[in-house]
């Protein structure tokens, strides 16, 4: 795990290290970089495999004409050195060194070949090529730009920032989108000429023109037709992408929330026979989001080192100024604040850990997926009847406080359920609407983005299908969208900015591939959500860790915007705050804070987006 950036074009040392020095939190042991004529690499090491020096990078091959950079972890290196040492000589035991060699052997293949998650930069001299590659599921970031002729990249906006070229210019479009999605999907990025590379392509760049070839995508056929052949298959695969995620040469743990997806985690680590399996959680104070009794629970019954930190209300209120920070791209969800404290904790112990993000994308495990089977029914009422009853009843509904409140809930679902059903989970999911949006913005803001569809990257991924089926259709929106651009960025940059690697085994290749071609009732049966993945783990874990409503890893943010975080929200969004950046209507800002703060409505959400934002843009823009 480290931080790659670099450039093919105008540059020199001092300009690469000063982009370098940029992610000194992504790799905190190592830092290196190489500058020829016209191309620079440069890297920042957080060391897991081989903490020999034998591990710099960059890394060359043996006559010195193919160079890389690498971030991230390859988990079939192993299988692969043994196949390249009769042919190739190795300095050390990294995994970056498979990656040279097998590029030497079948050039650009080597991506399809590797699994893993990866950020990758290979320069290669005799042909004057720079080749970027990003891993299958999006675990790994990379951005890149050209700007006056030159390519620059790196693993975090922060690094091309750095580079004297890059213009720092809101992209409106991609604001639009911000404010409906509370991420920027890729490939967009917050500024203007520049993009996240997408899952399972490489780029190649000849210092003239960018050619980007896709070398995978998810698949959802043919259709499994067997349950229990299914079932098999998912505890073999499961304990495979576990146990090779087990290989570290420093200190390992596992996040453990007390939730079906982090235990099953635990449980598959813990039966691997690798030593105790230490586990981390943290709670809240405030009962309502505290989920640190569960994943005591399952500690006990795993027989794990458990390790627990409860926190305080100071110690999150503390950390959200410093999002700014922490973020180079604004991204809204709330939940990045204990994210942080969790691998802040947990570092103090280890320095790798693995964690159950996936297991809801791949299972049906969202609130949303029972929404759409009630919108079903829903659909069946006559609109007058939804329109002039039953919208009336829920919008007067009391304001409730806990996370994921009935009000919260019913408000959410009539709001968005009205327009095209492609759309409508979208809709429950983001703050701001299409309406909402045109009174947020300021009208020259509004009259550049009116005419463009925020939902075009949805039309975009569901043409690129192989399946029909809308609850394939869901998942894979959630895997290219809200796990890749907003669970995947929150993780990555709240453990890296405390130099831990956190892996992901639900992403592993061959559980994807598996979860995708199992037909949706293996999945979702019913209203039960997760259903092969529970029954799964029955006689694995106990039956109310399995069959518990899901939580979520969320804050009291409700609560607290109208306690201790209102001065902070009051700075940030006041009408001087607004008037600068010039992109919104201060009046109508002021008139979400005054219904949140008189209890009148739960804006929660529209006020935490336009906070991150906020925020994002004081550190950034001016």
């Amino acid at each position: 795990m480290c931080g790659i950036t670099g450039f093919s074009g105008i540059g020199d040392e001092p300009i690469l290290q000063k982009m370098n020095d940029a992610l000194k939190h992504r790799g905190p042991d190592d830092e290196g970089w190489k500058v020829w004529r016209t191309v620079g690499l440069a890297q920042r090491r957080l060391s897991i495999i081989d903490l020999s020096p034998a591990g710099h990078q960059p890394m060359s091959n043996e006559d010195g004409t193919v160079w890389i950079i690498f971030n991230g972890e390859i988990y079939n290196f192993a299988e692969a050195r043994k196949l390249l040492k009769k042919k190739h000589v190795f300095k050390g035991r990294s995994d970056t060194e498979i990656i040279i060699h097998l590029y030497e052997e079948i050039g650009t293949e080597v991506f399809s070949k590797i699994q893993g998650m990866f950020a990758i930069a290979i320069y290669d001299v005799k042909k004057d090529l720079l080749i970027l590659a990003r891993d299958r599921m999006g675990k790994k970031p990379l951005y890149w730009s050209v700007q006056n002729g030159t390519l620059m990249f790196g693993s975090e906006l922060k690094a091309l920032v750095a580079h004297p070229f890059f213009k720092k210019e809101i992209d409106l479009e991609s604001l639009n989108k911000y404010f409906q999605y509370e991420y920027v999907p890729t490939p967009h990025s917050i500024f203007k000429d520049t993009w996240k590379l997408e899952p399972g392509t490489f780029l190649t760049w000849n210092g003239k023109q960018a050619k980007k070839t896709q070398f995978w995508k998810p698949t959802f056929l043919p259709k499994a037709d067997s349950f229990a052949g299914s079932l098999i298959a998912l505890d073999s695969d499961l304990a495979a992408a576990v146990r090779d995620r087990l290989v570290s040469d420093v200190p390992l743990g596992i996040f453990l929330s007390g939730g079906i997806d982090s235990s099953a985690i635990a449980y598959y680590a813990a039966k691997a026979n690798r030593g105790k399996v230490k586990t981390f959680s943290i709670g809240f104070k405030e009962s309502s989001f505290d989920e640190s009794t569960y994943a005591r629970q399952v500690a006990n019954y795993l027989g794990t080192e458990h390790h627990e930190k409860i926190l305080s209300v100071n110690e999150c209120i503390e950390l959200i100024p410093k999002i700014g920070e922490l973020l180079d791209e604004p991204m809204a969800d709330a939940s990045i604040v204990p994210t942080y404290l969790l691998s802040q904790f947990t570092r103090e112990h280890v320095t790798v850990a693995l964690g159950g993000d996936g297991g809801d994308e791949l299972f049906c495990g969202y609130d949303t997926f029972l929404a759409h089977r009630l919108a079903r029914l829903y659909e069946k009422i006559p609109a007058v009847m939804r329109d002039g009853i039953i919208k009336r009843i829920v919008g007067m509904l009391p304001v409730g406080h806990s996370n994921m409140s009935l009000d919260f809930r019913a408000k959410k679902f009539v709001g968005g359920f009205d327009g095209d059903p492609a759309y409508r989970d979208q809709r429950w999911l983001g703050a701001f609407g299409r309406n909402d949006r045109q009174s947020l913005f300021a009208d020259d803001v509004w009259k550049k983005v009116a005419q463009k569809n925020e939902f075009d990257d949805i039309d975009r991924y569901l043409s690129e299908m192989d399946s029909r089926d809308f609850y394939d259709e869901l998942e894979y929106l959630y895997e290219r969208m809200y796990m890749m651009d907003q669970v995947l960025v929150k993780v990555d940059r709240a453990s890296m900015m405390n130099a831990l690697e956190v892996r992901a085994p639900f992403l592993d290749t061959r559980v994807v591939d598996l979860a995708n071609r199992m037909p949706s009732e293996f999945k979702f049966k019913g209203l039960q959500r997760k259903f092969i993945l529970k029954k799964l783990m029955e006689g694995k874990l106990p039956d109310n860790i399995i069959y518990r409503k899901k939580k979520g890893f969320g804050m009291p943010i409700n609560q607290w915007i109208n306690g201790d975080l209102k001065p902070l929200v009051l700075d940030f969004l006041g009408p001087e705050s607004i008037a600068k950046m010039q992109l919104f209507n201060a009046g109508y800002v002021g008139r979400i804070l005054e219904e949140h703060f008189a209890g009148k409505k739960d804006n929660r959400k529209q006020i935490w987006t336009l906070l991150t934002f906020s925020m994002w843009w004081r550190r950034w823009m001016e």
